[in-house]
């Protein structure tokens, strides 16, 4: 007499990440800063959901609907992965909050522009008043340490607004040196400092962004002050790398005295970069 077959129990489903709310405000006004940095102030009634994290490192996940599909956001990324293909996905891209300025319901917001490469450069270089703009939450790690006796800062183009918020937010009497790494006189900003911070900028003069070696020759020709430092690195990946190993082990810097990441990389686009985090070659 055979036994009844037993039915396996069926595979649980893996409950669906919730998604993360959106903020949804609108541009207010577009600022050309250089010729490269475009400034999009935005707001609207949406700015009532925006929080200062205190950071001068905030960054937001920003998404940008493909021109071609009319999209209204909030976006329903769920419903879209269902029913767009992939190609036609509103693209997410990580910027920084160049300054709160909630008290006059506002945020600004700047972006490096390439012409008509990329996503958000296009699109800041383009977007018009009325336009959404469209917040996925709010990040950051890195605020000046008043009680640093010196700070060092080093970025290139896209590490520019978290520097000049990071100078605007230090106490008077802060001492220091900033390493700002452009391609040359037109892309200056002005910028408000403590009069004990030297600001030095680094041109490249027509060559390609990520392919120098200014801005990590320049923070190891740092002369290096006494006391407790605090460094804020930021910029292109292969940079980041170079400078980690004389950061940490020549220097001997802990964690707490250093913030140090890459905002992009040479050659790679925005999802190759981030997915590239994941492995050897992301890895700072």
């Amino acid at each position: 007499m055979s036994r009844p077959t037993e039915s396996s129990p069926a595979t649980p489903q893996r409950p669906a990440r919730p998604q993360r709310p959106q903020i949804v405000l609108e541009v207010l006004e577009r600022i050309q800063l250089s010729p490269r940095m475009v400034r999009i102030v935005a707001g609207g009634p949406g700015i009532s959901a925006v929080e200062d994290n205190g950071r001068t490192d905030a960054y937001t996940k920003m998404l940008f609907a493909h021109p071609g599909t009319d999209l209204v956001p909030p976006y329903d990324l769920d419903a879209l992965r269902q029913e767009l293909p992939v190609e036609l996905l509103p693209s997410r891209r990580t910027y920084t909050i160049r300054r709160f300025d909630l008290a006059n319901g506002r945020i600004w917001i700047d972006f490096v522009v390439h012409g008509d490469e990329g996503v958000a450069g296009p699109w800041a270089d383009g977007a018009v008043p009325g336009a959404p703009v469209v917040l996925g939450g709010i990040g950051g790690g890195y605020a000046p340490d008043p009680e640093a006796d010196w700070h060092l800062l080093a970025g290139d183009d896209s590490a520019l607004p978290a520097i000049a918020s990071a100078l605007e937010a230090m106490r008077p009497d802060t001492r220091g040196v900033a390493l700002l790494e452009v391609d040359g006189d037109a892309d200056h900003l002005e910028l408000t400092a403590p009069d004990g911070i030297r600001i030095e900028w680094l041109h490249r003069d027509g060559r390609e962004a990520g392919t120098t070696t200014l801005l990590a020759d320049a923070v190891r020709a740092v002369d290096w002050q006494d006391g407790r430092v605090q460094v804020f690195a930021h910029g292109e990946r292969g940079a980041m790398k170079s400078l980690r190993p004389y950061l940490t082990d020549e220097r001997g810097l802990d964690r707490e005295q250093l913030s140090l990441s890459a905002y992009w990389a040479h050659g790679r686009k925005e999802d190759t970069f981030q997915a590239e985090k994941r492995e050897q070659i992301g890895q700072i």
